[in-house]
């Protein structure tokens, strides 16, 4: 009977289906097929608010409510029950009988699916001649967008505008972008197909509320989601359509695009670099909604032959009556039948119209995973194995146990995910009383742990991708408006309620470590907040008595604030030894001219701590002196005030310069001149670092004792510059290096004395040296001797030279010992 037949199409926000409700509830009863259970349970509560619950029935594959005395049925499209009779009937979205998938569904309601005195199909305006080729007289009304859509280009993500979507097609570049969308824009709500409509629909509210600005989804936001959307960004132009990937279409492009924009309000969209350039053919066929129309559409036979399996897959494969319909080969039903035919215990069952119509029905269970998996197989084939056994019913306690190990919250985003697919198809499963006992009660059950798991999944994908603390900032700080913010004694930063992070000292740290991006919203804030704290601690710094600043082993200048130890700079190189240059640490909420102020202090603090230590070096080089001597004195200060004898040339220094550098502290040994308050604990801990600061080296430890243990990885050049001088495998303060060698002095003297051959006490000479007995020779070699073949140790002569470089100086206490021989030695 074809009654009229009204096609209204249009793009995206025309108010088609607005109109389609309208005219149901003029009509004594309806019924509206929706491609969405999310859109199918949005609009049941729109009518119930009109019409009140016992009038409106909402059925789609999950979900039922059917009351008595219903008038008006709301339903996914795979679900409306067209054998029943209403004045009103509608097809939503009606482009999708061009749908890979789920076309021939959509044929078959175009088709069949009829009104008793109004029917409407509702969509894009792709398929108005096709339409009319289907239904003889069919009345088409154009409707025209609300609003204007057009492209805005490329937008990297950190560069979306708020209110915007981004778009992906699969569920790994949905959490992959909307990760990167956390971490630069504070987060984002996610909307993807396989979420269940109570999770989906709670992502949604999420965003509508404003707690976030950005939406990352799949092209499920397509169908009808009604959002206020201002931009759609594609992050990708391609699409995997069962088959293989390939581009998308223009209609398939603005089907997208079109959410954005809403009612009056004009919408942009564009894509991301990683997606690439958009066909300019294509932009320009979206703006003007001219689409090339649909010229096939996929079919699949409605007079099915239940007589026997064989006959079922037959009468699946008829051949479509029109030239532009495709038969459709590869629906999830078909296949599952197809499967189930190779299992002879499942043909040996499906024997009869009765059977093989239930074998059919438990081949159409949705697989809400998508997948096609050897459980979900399994599960059909056990469900028609009880169905058609003795009872002819599901066991309540086999149900009941499938329920029950689904009924977990923990675990991840995709565990959660397979977990919902599940309880999905039980869900379906337990809305059919004919094969349930108890089918009310496994429904509410079921319906209760997909709530459980819906929420858990909304709670999982908020943890995971929404920073609330970072989004409000953003918006906070996109708006230009002043924020509150203060600091605690303990160093946290509060800003408008929310903590970002710590101040340590002028260090701002922000509470995401690691992660700039994350951490970006954060120093907005502090920047523009902290400015006044930051200027009053730099005025505390200025005004700290000396004691407040400490010179740590490794460089570090710390600000000490009662318990706290505050990093504000470190050593650098500087022209000499004893003028390292002072660089505070970066602080970013600093001004430069602070900067430049807590430089300037802090250099002349670290000028008057090496005065405290170092000052009679300062001393020496102000001292006025005669020629030779202020040439000894400049190399000792350059050397940190020690100089070996050799290396300062003639010695030939007027008597008065003599006294004048021994007020000042100069020792004049046989080997080594030095300085004697250079030699402190304290002034070798604090050349130490200085030495290392002047040489690029990491700051070792000061040496522990007056003779240590070389550390082959430390170069000469350190020891020498801190006071110690490199003998063999030890390293020697010069005053004991002095000490030894009074001692080689007074046994050649000794010798000399008694004309006899000189002996030295090894077990002496290891206790001065700081070393093992056996290891004396080498002590002694270092310093210009060797062992005599074949001999023990104990006997020194002469050596000939000190260095390759420097001439033997005739006054070391080695070169005393000329003619005389001890056993084990002999010169070089």
């Amino acid at each position: 009977m074809e009654r009229r037949v009204t096609a209204v199409l249009g793009p995206t926000n025309t108010g088609k289906t607005h109109l389609a409700l309208e005219r149901m509830m003029g009509h004594a009863s309806g019924m509206i097929g929706f491609p969405l259970r999310l859109l199918a349970r949005e609009n049941y509560d729109r009518v119930v608010q009109k019409k009140g619950p016992a009038a409106v029935a909402l059925i789609t594959g999950e979900e039922r409510i059917h009351p008595p005395t219903a008038r008006y049925f709301i339903c996914t499209v795979e679900s409306m029950p067209v054998t029943r009779l209403v004045e009103f009937l509608a097809v939503d979205e009606v482009q999708l009988i061009a749908d890979g998938e789920r076309g021939h569904i959509f044929t078959d309601r175009v088709l069949r699916a009829r009104g008793m005195s109004e029917t409407m199909l509702l969509g894009s305006d792709t398929v108005a001649p096709i339409l009319r080729a289907l239904i003889p007289g069919l009345e088409v009304v154009q409707r025209p967008r609300f609003s204007t859509l057009s492209f805005a280009g490329s937008k990297k993500l950190s560069r979306l505008p708020r209110r915007s979507a981004v778009v992906a097609f699969s569920a790994a570049e949905v959490y992959e972008i909307a990760e990167l969308m956390r971490r630069s824009r504070g987060g984002c709500a996610v909307v993807m197909g396989a979420l269940s409509p109570r999770a989906r629909n709670a992502q949604v509210a999420l965003y509508q509320s404003g707690e976030v600005d950005f939406l990352v989804a799949t092209d499920a936001i397509g169908m009808g989601l009604n959002m206020s959307l201002d931009h759609v960004a594609f992050a990708r132009l391609t699409k995997f359509d069962g088959r293989g990937p390939r581009r998308l279409t223009a209609a398939e492009v603005a089907q997208i695009a079109g959410r954005a924009g809403r009612h009056q309000n004009d919408g942009t969209f564009g894509t991301t670099p990683e997606a690439g350039q958009l066909d300019a053919e294509i932009v320009e066929q979206v703006e003007a909604h001219s689409f090339p129309p649909v010229t096939e559409i996929f079919w699949r036979s409605a007079e099915l032959d239940f007589r026997s399996v064989p006959a079922l897959l037959r009468s699946l494969d008829q051949p479509p009556p029109l030239r532009f319909l495709h038969r459709k080969r590869d629906a999830e039903d078909h296949r599952v039948l197809s499967l189930l035919a190779r299992q002879e215990e499942v043909t040996a069952r499906a024997q009869g119209r009765t059977a093989v119509s239930l074998l059919w029905e438990a081949c159409q269970i949705p697989d809400f995973r998508k997948t096609l998996s050897d459980t979900h197989l399994g599960l059909i084939k056990q469900i028609f194995l009880h169905l058609t056994g003795p009872s002819g019913r599901l066991p309540a306690d086999w149900v009941a146990g499938a329920l029950a190990r689904l009924d977990r919250t923990d675990g991840d985003i995709d565990t959660l995910s397979a977990r919902l697919a599940h309880v999905r198809t039980w869900t379906y499963v337990s809305h059919r009383p004919d094969w349930l006992p108890t089918a009310d009660r496994f429904a509410a059950q079921a319906r209760e742990i997909e709530d459980k798991l819906s929420d858990a999944l909304h709670e999982r994908l908020t943890q995971r991708f929404v920073d609330r603390r970072g989004a409000f900032l953003i918006r906070r700080l996109a708006d230009q408006a002043e924020l509150l913010a203060g600091v605690a004694a303990d160093g946290a930063v509060v800003v408008e309620g929310h903590p970002v992070g710590r101040l340590a000292g002028f260090q701002f740290e922000p509470d995401i470590v690691g992660d700039r991006e994350a951490a970006r919203p954060l120093l907005a804030a502090a920047r523009r907040t902290l400015g006044p704290e930051i200027a009053r601690r730099v005025a505390a710094l200025l005004s700290t008595p000396d004691e407040g600043v400490r010179l740590l082993p490794d460089g570090t200048l710390v600000w000490c604030q009662g318990e706290d130890r505050w990093p504000v700079a470190r050593l650098l190189a500087g022209p000499s030894p004893l003028a390292p240059r002072v660089q505070p640490i970066p602080a970013d909420l600093m001004r430069p001219t602070d900067a430049e102020r807590v430089q300037r202090h802090l250099t002349g603090w670290v000028r008057r701590l090496i005065d405290g230590w170092c000052g009679d070096l300062r001393e020496i080089a102000a001292a006025r002196l005669g020629g030779v001597a202020r040439g000894v004195a400049h190399q000792l200060v350059e050397a940190l005030g020690t100089l070996d004898v050799a290396a300062a040339g003639p010695m030939e220094m007027e008597a008065a310069d003599r006294a004048a550098l021994s007020r000042l502290d100069v020792r004049f040994g046989r080997e080594v001149i030095y300085v004697a308050s250079q030699l402190s604990a304290e002034a070798v801990a604090l050349k130490s670092l200085l030495a290392a600061v002047w040489l690029d080296i990491a700051p070792p430890l000061p040496p522990e004792a007056i003779v240590v243990r070389r550390d082959p990885a430390l170069p000469e050049a350190w020891y020498r510059l801190v006071g110690y001088r490199c003998v063999g495998p030890m390293a020697m303060r010069v005053d004991r290096l002095e000490a030894l060698a009074q001692a080689v002095r007074q046994d050649a003297k000794t010798a000399a004395e008694q004309a006899g051959e000189a002996t030295s006490d090894p077990a002496r000479l290891a206790g001065l040296a700081g070393c093992e007995i056996a290891e004396v020779p080498a002590v002694l070699a270092a310093l210009g001797y060797r062992p005599r073949r074949g001999e023990g140790t104990g006997r020194l002569v002469r050596r000939r030279s000190r260095t390759a470089t420097a001439p033997a100086n005739p006054d070391s206490p080695f070169a005393a010992l000329a003619g005389l021989r001890m056993p084990g030695l002999r010169a070089r």
